[in-house]
């Protein structure tokens, strides 16, 4: 492929990796000769309001540069429009990339966009009570890892991953059983979890495997849920997560269904590891609405 592409990047990711990146990426795409027009908003809203506009004027296609974040802010544009999407990894997850095979290497990235192989991927699509849906590709998730985040988020000290470690530990004193009213395709259940993660794609968190079967195109959630309040027993299980093995244990279920609502008071639902709203939130998966550049 060769033409016009809008490249959505982030003002806020000022590391130097980021920045590396980012030149690396436009450079290939100048030398491919490919016309840029790069956007940036100042906040996670402008930068939706600039891809959604770039993709009115009709863009060929929009390329992200960032993390999974970015990718979530350009779904929110792309969704059922047909136009693809490609991907330039420089987050710290880059769950999409690891599950689509795009590599790190942002040179590398950009030959797969110039190759112009592109693939249909289903998305989940969340609406929480009020609230605008939202669109996702890789893992909705709800219950301990979500409070994790609520209280990283809240916390200004440390940075980085020290945070998320401090945050896991004050929430690990904390592990309880969560009352969860779970409805799949119709059908409703109460039950006591620690979490339930919705998977439209079988990893998250920069390679945990919380829902390995997931596939990208069978119209399907894997939804996995956690039942143990057990802190030593949840460290335990953490490993196996990278693995994907956790779903042999006794207290890990996985359900497969094509609409899910969550509900369990004082939750917050984060999809791309990016914050949807509190449950109830009710998940629908959409095939083929998501379109990708893949090697």
């Amino acid at each position: 492929m060769t033409g016009s592409v809008t490249v959505l990047t982030n003002p806020t990711a000022r590391d130097r990796r980021s920045t590396e990146v980012r030149a690396a990426a436009l450079g290939r795409l100048r030398d491919l000769g490919f016309a840029i027009t790069e956007i940036a908003g100042a906040s996670a809203t402008e930068s939706s309001e600039l891809a959604a506009q770039a993709v009115a004027d009709g863009t060929e296609a929009l390329v992200s540069i960032g993390g999974d974040g970015m990718t979530f802010l350009a779904w929110q544009a792309l969704a059922g429009t047909g136009i693809p999407l490609g991907i330039v990894p420089a987050g710290t997850g880059n769950d999409h990339a690891r599950v689509l095979g795009i590599p790190t290497d942002p040179v590398a990235a950009v030959d797969v966009i110039a190759g112009g192989r592109t693939r249909t991927i289903d998305l989940g699509r969340a609406t929480s009570t009020g609230l605008r849906p939202l669109w996702f590709g890789t893992v909705l998730a709800s219950g301990f890892d979500s409070l994790v985040t609520d209280r990283a988020n809240r916390m200004r000290w440390p940075r980085g991953h020290l945070r998320y470690n401090a945050a896991t530990l004050a929430e690990l004193a904390n592990l309880r059983l969560l009352p969860y009213r779970i409805t799949l395709d119709g059908n409703t259940f109460d039950t006591e979890a620690t979490m339930v993660s919705v998977g439209n794609s079988s990893t998250y968190g920069g390679g945990m495997r919380i829902a390995p079967d997931a596939r990208l195109d069978d119209g399907l959630f894997d939804v996995v849920v956690v039942t143990s309040a057990s802190r030593s027993r949840l460290l335990r299980l953490f490993p196996t997560v990278y693995r994907g093995t956790h779903v042999d244990l006794d207290e890990v279920t996985v359900h497969r269904a094509r609409s899910v609502r969550l509900d369990c008071p004082g939750i917050t639902a984060y999809a791309d590891g990016e914050r949807i709203g509190p449950l109830p939130v009710d998940i629908d998966s959409v095939p083929d609405a998501g379109c990708v550049f893949v090697p």
